[in-house]
Parts: structure tokens; sequence; C-alpha cells
């Protein structure tokens, strides 16, 4: 009994000892499977919250030979303008590639966003329209 209570207890401080990046990019998941296509951005963007992480662990250092890093909901934003149609575009950190002390477009989430509503998300809708309407890259 002693023993079960012991490995409850270890099991429970080991899932809190992630860094702030790891819970940020958890919730962020957790927040996508809320959203749903038409929601005005505002809805969306409270949906997904509005949080700061950093990787590092409060009282220790987490990275020694690599900077800090932190991110922000959402990481950043742009507007996508194509042939008849000017989208807005949100992206937020979901996951993890290699563990190299940036953020990649590859370990963000775009939601994509026409006349103020949210028309879609994930990358294969993001390319599909980039290529439907001639976006250009930058």
């Amino acid at each position: 009994m002693k023993r079960a209570a012991l490995f409850l207890i270890v099991l429970v401080l080991a899932g809190g000892c992630g860094t702030g990046l790891e819970r940020l990019r958890v919730e962020n998941q957790q927040n996508l499977l809320t959203l749903s296509v038409g929601m005005t951005k505002k809805e969306a963007m409270d949906a997904m919250g509005y949080k700061t992480a950093s990787n590092d662990y409060i009282g220790r250092a987490y990275y020694t030979s690599k900077s800090a890093l932190s991110a922000t909901n959402p990481y950043r934003s742009e507007i996508m303008q194509g042939k008849d149609k000017i989208f807005e575009v949100l992206y937020y950190y979901t996951d993890v590639k290699s563990d190299d002390g940036a953020i990649t477009d590859d370990e963000l989430t775009p939601l994509i966003f026409d006349e103020g509503r949210l028309i879609g998300w994930g990358w294969g809708f993001l390319n599909a329209n980039v290529q439907k309407y001639e976006i250009r890259l930058r």
C-alpha cells in the first residue's frame, strides 16, 4: 500500500516537472480540439489562450548551453494576400521536431481567418489555400 502511494506521488511530481514550453505546447494541442470553423478571430484566440511560456525550470537552469527560449500565444501572425483573397494567419506553438533551442515553422500550427472568421487550421489547409488563391509566400 505504501509503495503504491509513493509511486503515485512520484508520478504526479514527475508529470509537473515539464518546462513552461512543454505545458504550453500540450495546452495548445488540446485547445485546437475546441476550435470550430466560423468562429470569430476573438473567439478562436480566447479558445487558444494568451499565455507566455519559457523553457526554464523554476529554480534551476534548464538549458546550460542554449539560450532561453520563450513563446507567446499566438507565436506570430501574418497577412497573406492572394489574387482574390486576403487571409490573416495566426501561428501557435504545438509541436517539437528538434530540441535545437529554436521554434521553427514546422513546430507551429496555423489558424487561417478570412474576413475575421476562422476558415480552417493546419499546414495542409493553409497550403491548399495558398495554391487555390495564388498567394505568394515570402
